[in-house]
């Protein structure tokens, strides 16, 4: 594959595992709405960190990981399911106790709080989605020798990062736009109706687990 060719098809795969909105999403724009601009960005960064990593490793090593997770995706979906749902659960309370006034009365000084709380935070979230690891190892044995050199790889690798990071930060800077114009009570709202969605998510997701 050429240069081009390999960038261009990283972008198209970072966007494809990216643009579904899935609870990382839902979270993301969560985070936006409560914490501001940096904490959005610092998560998206987190996130499309992850893919970058699991396309990384998909190409150097697929066939390796398929073999660590087969027999495995049920405790893994079992494990992802609980942290979301504790982490849906603990953003429903906490945003019905704290005063949705302040969450951004200081949008200037609170931005800068836990930047890298946020990006770890989500970079924590991602990896443990074993959907996330499954596509770039199904995306690498579809490429097959297609990514000859190390060039193509790394250009697909960095194609998979921007197009991640890219619509990650559309989510999350979007909603750190429409955060400080809702008014208290409606981003309230929004935010338990966000981890309620995340909840709803982690449910299915655990009964996928026993259904398979």
């Amino acid at each position: 594959m050429d240069p081009v060719g390999a960038l261009v098809a990283g972008v198209l795969a970072g966007l494809a595992i990216a643009v579904p909105l899935g609870a990382i999403g839902v979270l993301l724009i969560t985070e936006g709405l409560r914490r501001g601009h940096a904490s959005a960005a610092a998560a998206a960064f987190g996130v499309a960190t992850v893919d970058l990593v699991y396309a990384t490793l998909a190409l150097l090593a697929g066939t390796l990981v398929s073999s660590l997770l087969t027999g495995r995706e049920t405790t893994v979906k079992i494990v992802a399911a609980l942290v979301l749902l504790a982490i849906g659960l603990r953003g429903m309370i906490g945003a019905l106790r704290t005063d949705p006034a302040k969450d951004l009365d200081d949008t200037g000084s609170r931005e800068g709080k836990g930047v890298m709380g946020a990006f770890w935070r989500f970079f924590g979230l991602t990896a443990i989605n074993p959907l996330t690891a499954l596509y770039f190892v199904a995306l690498a044995a579809g490429l097959g020798g297609r990514m000859t050199g190390p060039g193509s790889g790394l250009l697909f690798v960095t194609g998979v990062f921007l197009g991640s990071v890219s619509w990650q930060l559309v989510l999350g800077l979007g909603g750190a736009f429409l955060g400080p114009r809702l008014g208290p009570g409606l981003r309230r709202g929004t935010a338990v109706f966000g981890y309620g969605l995340v909840v709803a998510m982690a449910v299915a997701l655990g009964v996928s687990a026993f259904a398979t």
